[in-house]
């Protein structure tokens, strides 16, 4: 056995255990530790933990490999991304949180009075929460593929025996603070090599700030090679595409079940604006590193392995080669790898980076760590929204409502094992790239959450029937789409697959609106209850009065 692996495996083993131990430690005891934590986690940690349960497999994996490959145009991931997390702070958090609801379809439920929403907003919550989980476990088998040197869909199913267990035994409240001991290891994971590399190339160890001047080159070397600019905008995809794509990503999240349960986990609605706050200082960390990354690491590619003798290749490029996520061809045949001759997976970007720097192996062990923390982190998540959608929303609140809470955390758990192991099967053959899974994910979170919790909390006069027609319209449309531009090549501008949010969240606004001013308008008392979620706490809207309570 050679050393890295050794070291590899030791730091994974150190970190899991350690997140077994606080899953045990604050094993869920009661129903509203296992999907809300006790409503009592302080807004840094939970701060911590929406950034663990945010930044997924996509965003530590992912995410500089699909800039590396797109260039500007990968931007679109960075700002969508991280500019949902404004609308959703200042938008729809704390008044989520003020209606006191465990769950997003509970929300609803409530809000309109109607079971029958209650039961569509469930499953939509499942259908995103699963496409979703697909990326993480297609993510967790990169990391234990290359790790153990097996077949990535080997890997994927070790990663659902580790998910399923740990998930189901802490439900939220092991989950939070395992996500604060995530969001630790990755952070740290991600921003070691990337300073590291930066000392290495232009000799400062602040990344943000040296990244520019690569970027300049990379310029250079793309003219010399006659391809298109790193830095040009619009080469990969329409200008229609990047705002729709960007777009997608921003509604979606805040539109996505999984993120806003996190919310619910504070204990005021002040904690819930500030738990919003100390998250974006945390994801942005993540953000702001990941152009760096593809800048850094596609410059030692162009200029340290392009153009050497495919006989005298690093021997790192061997076990990636191994694993099926890098191919090298010698397709002009003179023994020289050149550039366009190297065919590199968006997915391993990150992964590779410590061996391509020659980083060390307590880097590349530490780095495989910080993966694994994030898709593990995201999944437990996830999982946590399927289960409540279906344990909480479908089995408690409309199947047994009498049910007590011992037999509920069994259908939670039980629920947790059956979709991780399905999740599992279909990442086993992956229907597309990590990043371009998650974007699904988010598409079909802006074509039905967003205009519904937007609408919900924003306009009093929406009723149930218009909810209804717009979740169903919004999803069918967006799920239309996804499939028409996947597989079939229909685009409208150029939008791919990936941008189909825009169309589904149109359509489900336009339906939303048009169906309830035709329809009879919500009771007074909804209508009240739907201006109360805007005042803080302390204040209570009732009968066009505002009245302060003790």
């Amino acid at each position: 056995m050679d050393t890295q692996f050794i070291t590899s495996l030791a730091i994974i083993l150190a970190t899991f255990a350690l997140y077994i131990f606080i899953a045990v430690y604050n094993k869920a005891k009661e129903t509203s530790d296992f999907y809300v934590a006790g409503r009592g986690v302080p807004p840094i940690y939970n701060g911590m933990a929406i950034g663990a349960d945010w930044m997924s497999a996509a965003s530590f994996i992912g995410m500089a490999g699909t800039i590396m490959m797109l260039g500007y145009d990968g931007l679109a991931y960075i700002m969508g991304w991280t500019g949902g997390y404004l609308l959703l702070t200042f938008l729809l958090a704390p008044q989520l949180r003020k209606s006191g609801s465990y769950t997003v379809p509970e929300f609803i439920g409530d809000r309109f009075k109607s079971n029958t929403a209650l039961i569509i907003a469930a499953i939509c919550t499942m259908i995103i929460s699963f496409t979703y989980s697909i990326g993480q476990l297609s993510g967790s088998g990169v990391v234990i593929g290359r790790l153990f040197e097996i077949d990535a869909k080997l890997g994927t199913m070790i990663g659902v025996v580790l998910i399923a267990i740990y998930a189901a035994f802490g439900g939220m409240k092991g989950i939070t603070w395992t996500q604060v001991a995530q969001y630790i290891v990755l952070i740290v994971a991600y921003l070691v090599p990337v300073v590291f590399m930066s000392l290495q190339i232009t000799g400062n160890p602040l990344p943000w700030l040296s990244y520019g001047d690569i970027v300049g080159k990379l310029g250079e070397l793309d003219r010399e090679l006659g391809l298109s600019e790193y830095f040009a905008p619009f080469e990969k995809g329409t200008k229609w595409q990047f705002l729709a794509l960007m777009f997608t990503l921003m509604a979606g999240t805040a539109g996505l079940p999984h993120v806003i349960a996190r919310f619910y986990t504070v204990s005021t609605m002040k904690a819930a604006r500030w738990s919003g706050a100390w998250a974006l200082l945390f994801i942005a960390l993540l953000y702001f590193s990941a152009p760096a990354y593809a800048a850094f690491s596609r410059f030692i590619l162009m200029t340290q392995v392009a153009g050497s003798k495919i006989a005298e290749l690093p021997a790192w490029t061997k076990t990636w080669v191994d694993t099926g996520l890098l191919k090298v061809a010698d397709t002009s045949g003179d023994g020289i790898l050149q550039w366009n001759e190297l065919i590199i997976a968006n997915d391993i970007v990150v992964m590779a980076t410590p061996e391509i720097a020659n980083l060390g192996i307590f880097v590349i062990g530490l780095v495989a760590a910080g993966a694994m923390a994030a898709a593990l982190s995201t999944a437990g998540g996830l999982l946590i929204a399927i289960s409540s959608a279906f344990a909480h929303d479908i089995y408690y609140r409309i199947l047994k409502p009498d049910a007590t809470d011992k037999q509920r955390l069994k259908v939670g758990r039980i629920t947790i094992v059956i979709a991780t192991l399905f999740a599992g099967l279909v990442a086993l053959d992956p229907p597309g790239a990590i990043t371009q899974i998650v974007a699904w994910a988010f598409a079909i979170a802006t074509g039905t959450f967003f205009p519904a919790l937007v609408l919900g909390v924003w306009w009093k006069r929406a009723n149930a029937q218009g909810l209804i027609a717009g979740l169903l319209v919004g999803l069918a449309v967006t799920l239309s789409y996804i499939f028409a531009a996947k597989y079939g090549g229909f685009t409208i501008l150029g939008i791919i697959d990936t941008g189909a949010g825009v169309f589904g969240a149109i359509a489900a606004f336009a339906t939303n609106i048009i169906v309830s001013l035709a329809t009879k308008p919500p009771s007074q008392e909804i209508q009240d209850a739907v201006i109360n979620l805007r005042y803080p706490e302390q204040m209570t809207y009732k009968d066009g009065e505002v009245y302060m309570e003790d």
